[in-house]
């Protein structure tokens, strides 16, 4: 009896399955399969090798614009532009017709114009929050702001 179904199920298999345009359309799926995994894999390739190629780019214009702007750095500490301005820092130097006037640190002049000096700094406004953005947005709250 076990013969006998093996045999039923070996030429159902046969002659239902295993045909020759069964066989050819098999083999042409494992084909292009195999030509879809090898496209995949080397576009992924060339994806690597172009993002590192871009990343060397990258590095290369850096480079470019840091020697660059130590050249430029050079040429400008060479210049009389900062000599002139370094002998005035430095050295305590003036131009001819220029005068210095040196006030003692306890002085109320002195003590005036640091004061003036802190004042006249420009106080920072702090933005509006969130809740306060969203709600002039929805709500209209801008519009008179933008009215004036």
């Amino acid at each position: 009896m076990k013969n006998i179904n093996i045999r039923k199920w070996y030429y159902h298999l046969r002659h239902r399955y295993f045909t020759m345009n069964n066989v050819v359309i098999a083999v042409a799926l494992i084909i292009g399969a195999s030509w879809a995994w090898g496209s995949i894999g080397m576009m992924q390739r060339n994806y690597g090798l172009q993002k590192e190629l871009d990343t060397k780019n990258r590095q290369e214009r850096l480079a470019e614009l840091e020697t660059d702007s130590l050249e430029y750095q050079q040429k400008y500490y060479q210049s009389s532009e900062y000599q002139e301005l370094s002998a005035r820092k430095y050295l305590g130097l003036v131009a001819p017709g220029e005068q210095v006037l040196v006030l003692p640190p306890n002085t109320d002049i002195a003590k005036n114009a640091s004061n003036q000096a802190v004042q006249s700094t420009p106080q920072t406004v702090e933005p509006p929050s969130n809740i306060e953005q969203w709600t002039n947005f929805l709500f209209g709250g801008n519009h008179k702001g933008l009215q004036n």
